[in-house]
This record gives structure tokens, C-alpha cells and sequence, in this order.
């Protein structure tokens, strides 16, 4: 990993009590963790100068040592990831903190330099994140795709499970669907996840919704890698088969 001032820390959100797959980030991938290829990822950003996974639980913790990384206990009162990143970032050094989250293991080392890249170089960027434009009419009509509109400057205007744009008259268009990673400058991070959950985030049940009604900027920029992630155990099926056909090729 490169150094970089003022110093980029992947933080790794890993929760054991997932409703739809209990103990998701210890589940195997061709014979390793789905923490493991997260944590991976993530060494392999070009910016990142410190990578850690924050967890509740002991199990995940002794996972993460065991191949050489570095985890370190979180509240199991934390309510979501981004509560999870929050607490983990106020004993670190770094002032720019990336959330990739522990139930992606395809997401690319590219895309976290993506993100990481407004708040290194625009001191008006407070948070980021990343969206890849697509086509696909299916993905594009499913509440489990979250969809992001963005206005001239990229920075994000909603987003929604809803097919947004509503392409009228065409019938359908591009669209850019969101990844799920955050980058944030430190501060902004610990006044976010002080902040209560927003009428607009509990309807869609997307968490940065938060920023937005709250009047907040979140940067959105462009990327070419798409990612899956995992939430049930289909998806931990589709997930191998793409990893282990990577590996062959």
C-alpha cells in the first residue's frame, strides 16, 4: 500500500447476527472467509494506508487474525455499519475513512481509489461514493438495485429502490446504479452517525438518505467495476461461481 497524506483507512463493517445469512462474513468462498476477499480488496488499493475490520463479535475478530489482519471490537449496540466505522475511526489517525463494506467480496481495489479520490484532492467533498452506469431493464426495475441521480457537478441528488430516472417517453435508459462504499472525511463521519435517522431513510431504508434531507453533499463518481453483494445465500452461490471462474481465467 502507498502512503498517502492525510492518510486513507478501510474500515470493514462486519456483523455476525445477519438475519438472512447468520455469520455471513465467516461464510466460505472456494475454501477462504467472504471476509477474507474483502479485506483483500481492500490491501490492494493503491491510497489505503491502514485497513482494518470492525466487528461485534469474537468469532469474526479471531477470523481476521488468524490471516494476518487487524480487527478491532466495535459495541454490538451499534444499529448500522456506518455507527460500526464511526466508532472504529475515532481511534484512528487517518482523516479520510472508507466504508467497504464486509459483505462485498468482488468489490474492486479501483473503486475504493475512486472514491477515495474527491476527498483527497477537493477540500469541498465531505463524502463519496460510487455508481456504475448500466442498462439492464431488469436490475433497473428491482428494489433490491439501488439506483442514484446526480446533478452536473456528480454529486448525488436521491436515491431510491424505485427506477429513478422515469425515463417517460423512451420507455427505458441508462441509469447509475449505486455501490455500496462510502468515503468520508473523519469529522463529518462522527457528526453523521450522531444524527437521527431521517423520515427518508426509514421509507426506503437506505442509510444515506440521512445526508441528503439533512442537507448534506455526497459526491457519486463514475466507476466501470460492478460488484455483488451478499445478502442470502443465493447470493453466496452467484458470488463463488464468479470468484472461482476469476480464478481460472
Amino acid at each position: 500500500m502507498r502512503e498517502s497524506s492525510p492518510g486513507v483507512a478501510v474500515v470493514i463493517p462486519a456483523r455476525y447476527g445477519a438475519s438472512r445469512l447468520p455469520g455471513k462474513p465467516l461464510a466460505q468462498i472456494d475454501g477462504r472467509p467472504m471476509i477474507w476477499y474483502v479485506w483483500e480488496n481492500a490491501r490492494k488499493s493503491r491510497c489505503a494506508t491502514h485497513v482494518l475490520v470492525a466487528t461485534d463479535d469474537a468469532r469474526i475478530a479471531d477470523a481476521v487474525r488468524g490471516f494476518g489482519g487487524e480487527a478491532r471490537m466495535t459495541s454490538p449496540g451499534c444499529t448500522s455499519g456506518t455507527d460500526r466505522v464511526a466508532e472504529a475511526a475515532r481511534g484512528l489517525s487517518e482523516e479520510i475513512i472508507i466504508n467497504l463494506q464486509g459483505d462485498e467480496p468482488m468489490m474492486d481495489p479501483s473503486v475504493i481509489d475512486a472514491v477515495a479520490g474527491p476527498l483527497l484532492t477537493d477540500p469541498v467533498v465531505s463524502m463519496g461514493t460510487a455508481a456504475i452506469v448500466q442498462e439492464d431493464p431488469e436490475e433497473f426495475l428491482s428494489s433490491s438495485v439501488v439506483k442514484v441521480v446526480v446533478d452536473d457537478r456528480g454529486d448525488a441528488l436521491y436515491f431510491s429502490r424505485a427506477p429513478i430516472p422515469h425515463w417517460r417517453d423512451a420507455g427505458s435508459g441508462n441509469y447509475r446504479k449505486h455501490l455500496g462504499i462510502y468515503g468520508y472525511r473523519k469529522d463529518f463521519l462522527l457528526r453523521l452517525s450522531g444524527l437521527p435517522p431521517s423520515s427518508l431513510e426509514k421509507a426506503e431504508c437506505l442509510e444515506q438518505l440521512r445526508v441528503l434531507q439533512s442537507g448534506g453533499k455526497i459526491r457519486v463518481v463514475d466507476v466501470t467495476f460492478d460488484s455483488v453483494g451478499v445478502d442470502t445465500p443465493e447470493d453466496l452461490r452467484v458470488v463463488e461461481r464468479k470468484i472461482c471462474a476469476r480464478k481460472k481465467r
